[in-house]
């Protein structure tokens, strides 16, 4: 069976509207895909569930913002919603006190640091900095990854003192979007500047792209891609723009067979490092076939995967994991076919797969 008739052959993909054309081409890749495990992350940034996977309910790796729900850019995609289910740690006090109460009752491994940005794209992590050291210190097994925005070389080093194990940010690759679609007044070079300046020390550097940024056409990414590719970063993240964040009418919401092409070019172009799809991405069908390119592209991780994802990599023979961390952190668990971690017992939907591994 080609890989078009695996799909259809899985319940939720029976009327799906699949590009034909790129599920042919993405199969022309054959092992350089299958041979590639696949990690299924479920956070517990936000609740969790589908027909194949059960999320976690304890915060086993939280994200926090410093800023609560505020943000200087207010950015035309976002406007501050990405921060408000993450726990507001706005004094550095109020983030060693939750994180130390997570580790004690719950058995937290990790969490996210993250904030909203001034309008220079920059967020003031300084004062918490001696809290990492202590947790680090305290606790050196626990995994921390942070949200850098727009920052220099002090600022990275800064941030490897304290003890950050992985930094991320996203790359923008072109000036119109970075004007009218973030509000700021910096150049494409300062977004490669930072990842440059990240990529000297020993943190694990994990940039992201947002695809369809520009109101939901594609115009930076090509840049950003090649951007990402000039630099050792660990891996890269790419997500896809959530028009419902923005004002309603500003956003077109991008092609689902556009973003399975930049699933392709970002494979071939960091085909050494790992690429994965983050947690933002349009709901419904539109995600349930974007996640199936994301499997079929060989992208090695997919963040709350939609229903259908776990048949798709099982239907092609790529190994699988699931993992309740952030998809930018690695925890050291090895793939196996049809393997997957919970918090509490394994995921649902394993034995509902035989048909389709046959």
């Amino acid at each position: 069976m080609s890989w078009l008739e695996k799909l259809k052959s899985i319940e939720e993909f029976e009327d799906a509207p699949l590009d034909e054309r790129l599920i042919a081409e993405l199969e022309h890749a054959g092992e350089t895909v299958t041979a590639r495990p696949i990690r299924f992350s479920t956070p517990t940034f936000k609740d969790y569930a589908s027909t194949e996977l059960r999320g976690c309910s304890r915060n086993s790796f939280p994200a926090f913002s410093i800023t609560g729900g505020a943000c200087g850019l207010n950015c035309e995609h976002c406007r501050a919603k990405i921060l408000e289910p993450m726990l507001p740690a706005t004094t550095p006090e109020m983030l060693e006190r939750k994180v130390r109460e997570l580790i004690a009752k719950q058995g937290l491994q990790g969490f996210l640091l993250s904030g909203g940005s001034n309008r220079r794209n920059v967020i003031h992590y300084e004062r918490f900095y001696p809290v990492l050291e202590r947790l680090r210190r305290d606790h050196p097994g626990l995994r921390i990854a942070i949200h850098t925005a727009l920052t220099d070389r002090a600022g990275a080093r800064s941030m490897e003192s304290a003890g950050v194990d992985t930094a991320m940010m996203d790359v923008i690759g072109a000036e119109a979007t970075i004007r009218e679609v973030y509000h700021l007044q910096r150049p494409v070079e300062d977004f490669e500047a930072t990842l440059a300046a990240l990529c000297e020390t020993s943190m694990q550097v994990v940039p992201h792209i947002v695809i369809g940024l520009h109101f939901g056409r594609v115009l930076g990414e090509p840049a950003a891609l090649e951007i990402v590719s000039r630099h050792p970063v660990n891996s890269l993240v790419l997500v896809v723009v959530m028009p419902f964040y923005a004002t309603p009418g500003t956003f077109a919401v991008p092609d689902p067979g556009e973003v399975g092409r930049i699933f392709a070019a970002a494979r071939i172009r960091l085909a050494d490092r790992g690429v994965l799809l983050g947690c933002a991405r349009p709901p419904g069908m539109h995600k349930r076939v974007t996640d199936a390119y994301a499997v079929l592209a060989g992208l090695d991780g997919i963040a709350f995967p939609a229903d259908g994802a776990v048949a798709a990599a099982a239907a092609i023979g790529r190994p699988f994991e699931q993992q309740h961390a952030c998809c930018s952190i690695k925890l050291g668990l090895s793939a196996v076919p049809g393997h997957t971690q919970s918090c509490a017992g394994s995921a649902r939907g394993a034995s509902a797969l035989a048909g389709v591994l046959a």
